[in-house]
């Protein structure tokens, strides 16, 4: 005979204090978990948004990142007009020659430095990446010492309001614009016309690297293999989404396991918590076990009792953690330790299985919390526990 789930929910009703100090604990143990998750969340989601899937990058073969990387002009134009690219309604090729370099500006938050993407544009950067939208000011001038910066990046670093200057190779670009792009990591970069300020630079002889906009993105492995088998050429093509995505570099990683680390601490702590919580109830209504033993209910049934109520307890706190972590979705944070080794600039993101991953965990710990005192509770005699009442 099982015990009904009503009756757990009147004994965590009747014992609130125990209970709520139970909830409270599992609770905040699941906002940072899910804190954290959200984090290497809302990193990955950054870097995967970057770019299109009907686009490839072009790089050179070997290399870590864009800052590595070096195409030189004739290899360029090679690549810009093979059949594998596609081509606006004027019929030129829609493929931007793009340098990158590191500018340094200090952080709002606590005046330390930050190496910010620099990244030198073809007009036809912004046919090739549609994302991309002016939402403050207006774009830069073709020819001219002018960018704009990304929105995210702005925000986070001083010195990158409309009307302020940069200055790079001892030359000064006046910020025009600020752009956002879908939340991916080009609004932690700072864009400009590739004519004025790759020769700025020195480095108007190629690129480094080149982005074409796929005639058909199907093709894009065959493009690749004939682009490697070209014994002229040292350079790769591949997925502009998967390219950045790989950017992250150990960084995503590692924020994942922060998570876990963290998790498995507080977690034990919190099992423990809940492990106390739960002999402390069993203690408490050592009688009333006694009498639901004389009146029939099996040892099984005690045991699966008193585990539902611990569970019941957890999925309470489970929800109140979710909640609390809810107050950080879209906090913006940022890092430097990208294969770039420039700042990127991201929000935090709870997504449904980053909620789904903080229930199961507080799951998880009301069931292996309540597991020995609702074994305990299960073989207590019928006459020692009317007896000890």
């Amino acid at each position: 005979m099982a015990l009904p789930l009503s009756y757990n929910v009147r004994n965590l009703r009747q014992r609130w204090k125990v209970t709520l100090l139970a909830i409270v604990g599992i609770g905040l143990v699941v906002a940072v978990f899910v804190t954290l998750l959200a984090m290497e969340n809302g990193f990955r989601i950054a870097l995967r948004s970057t770019g299109s899937p009907m686009n490839g990058i072009i790089t050179q073969r070997g290399s870590t990142s864009e800052l590595t990387s070096w195409i030189n002009v004739a290899d360029a134009q090679v690549i810009t007009v093979d059949p594998h690219v596609g081509r606006d309604s004027a019929g030129k090729p829609l493929a931007s020659c793009e340098v990158v370099i590191l500018a340094n500006k200090p952080r709002r938050s606590d005046g330390q430095p930050a190496n910010i993407t620099m990244r030198a544009v073809q007009p036809a950067a912004f046919n090739v990446r549609s994302n991309v939208k002016i939402v403050e000011g207006r774009n830069f001038s073709p020819g001219l010492y002018e960018v704009i910066v990304g929105k995210k990046m702005a925000d986070r670093v001083s010195g990158l309001n409309i009307g302020d200057t940069i200055s790079v190779q001892k030359h000064d670009f006046k910020v025009v614009g600020l752009f956002t792009a879908d939340g991916s990591s080009f609004e932690s970069e700072i864009w400009g016309d590739y004519n004025a300020m790759a020769p700025a630079i020195g480095r108007n002889s190629g690129c480094s690297s080149l982005t074409v906009r796929m005639r058909n993105p199907s093709t894009l492995s065959d493009f690749d293999k004939q682009v490697r088998a070209n014994p002229r050429v040292q350079l790769e093509v591949d997925s502009e989404p998967k390219y950045y995505e790989d950017q992250a570099g150990p960084v995503a990683g590692a924020l994942l396991g922060l998570a876990a680390f963290v998790a498995v601490v507080m977690g034990i702590g919190a099992v423990f918590g809940a492990m106390n919580t739960m002999y402390a109830i069993v203690a408490q209504r050592t009688r009333e076990i006694g009498t639901l033993r004389a009146l029939g209910f099996s040892r099984f049934s005690i045991l699966i009792s008193f585990v539902l109520e611990s569970v019941l307890l957890a999925l309470i706190g489970g929800a109140l953690g979710c909640l609390l972590a809810f107050t950080m979705n879209g906090y913006t944070a940022g890092t430097g330790q990208t294969q770039s080794f420039s700042e990127m600039a991201f929000a935090f993101k709870i997504t449904p299985p980053v909620l789904i991953f903080g229930m199961v965990f507080a799951i998880l710990m009301g069931f292996v919390g309540g597991l020995l005192p609702a074994f305990r509770a299960s073989r207590m005699a019928i006459t020692r526990a009317l007896r000890e009442a």
